[in-house]
This record gives C-alpha cells, structure tokens and sequence, in this order.
C-alpha cells in the first residue's frame, strides 16, 4: 500500500469537503489516485443516501434568493433531521447553491413523481407524431420514447437536472454529497420561482 501524505489528503479534503479520515481512507483504497478517490467517495455518498432516505426530516430551512436585477426570485424549503445540521454552513451553501440553479435551470417540477400526467401524455403523443412513418420496429419505437421522455425528465424536474455550477452532479448527486458530509437525510421539500411577466 502506498503512503499517503498529508497534503494529498488534504487536497481531496479540498475538492469534496469531506472528513481527514474518509478522504484518507479512500487514498489508502485506491493507491493515492485522486480521481479514482473521488468516484470512490461519490458512491459511498450514494450508499450512505440511501440508507439514509428513510430517516424523518422534520427540521430544515428556508431560504430566499433574489437575483441581480430583481426580476427574478427563489423561495425553497430543504428538509434535515436534525436543527443542528439545518444551522450548518453546508446547508446554507446547499440552499444558496439550489436557489441560484432554481433561477437559472427553471426546473418546473421537483421529481418525476410530481410531474403532471397531462402534461406527459401530452409530451409521448409529440414524440410518438415525430417518429411515426419511420418503418421502426414498434419495440425500437417505444424505446426511442423513453428514451426522449427521459431527456424531458432531465429538462424538466430539479432533481434530475444536471448542476449548473458542475454538469458532472445532477442535483440529486449534490443532494448525496451532502448527506455523506453531515451524515443525515437531506431533501428538498419544495421551491417556487418567481419571475416579473411570466
């Protein structure tokens, strides 16, 4: 195994805000290779999520964005289990973060779950009119669709938007790096965006 010295767990420590011990312990795991370290402690952040997803979150945040110019602003609502995690830097840079995306991306749905029926019905009889007559299998067809259904998803529900500030993350992949840091469930519970004239 290879030595692991300071600075290079302090480097990735930089990068993804994590503890000395789990930055270390990644290190250790992976040779002392940074990006493998960091995809390391990226599905780890995704295991502790989920094991975590069930936990009550009745303490959080409010937070409010107003962008330059005051024509456009963010009220949103993230959840945590404990008011100690809810007064933490990390929650308030995680809400800033998501009112800043909110004002920008323009997500009109939190989830797939909330996404409106009609709306989607809607959406599937476009595509389905875009890609008649084009000889396909009926099987290749109805997997074309999902797959632009998807790509709809990703345009139109926050958590499965690609981050504005990293179009590595998706927001639920930054939601994940936050619960691995404060070790608690973290969701958003709600957003409104407001915008002069529309």
């Amino acid at each position: 195994m290879a030595k692991i010295d300071k600075d290079l767990v302090q480097r990735l420590r930089d990068i993804t805000g994590l503890g000395l011990m789990d930055c270390k312990k990644a290190l250790e795991d992976t040779d002392g290779d940074i990006e493998k370290s960091i995809d390391l402690l990226r599905k780890k952040g995704a295991a502790v999520a989920t094991k975590r997803s069930d936990k009550i979150t009745a303490q959080g945040l409010i937070h409010a964005y107003i962008h330059p110019g005051s024509q456009i602003g963010v009220l949103i609502e993230i959840n945590c289990e404990t008011d100690f995690v809810a007064r933490t830097d990390d929650m308030v840079k995680l809400a800033q973060d998501l009112c800043l995306h909110i004002a920008a991306m323009k997500p009109l749905y939190l989830s797939v779950e909330n996404v409106d029926q009609a709306f989607l019905e809607r959406e599937r009889d476009i595509i389905k009119e875009q890609i008649a007559g084009s000889g396909k299998p009926e099987k290749i067809v109805e997997q074309i669709i999902d797959g632009k259904i998807n790509k709809v998803y990703s345009d139109i529900c926050l958590l499965n938007q690609q981050f504005v500030k990293d179009d590595q993350l998706t927001i639920t992949d930054l939601l994940n790096h936050v619960m691995a840091k404060t070790g608690e469930s973290v969701k958003i519970k709600r957003f409104v965006r407001f915008e002069i004239g529309s």
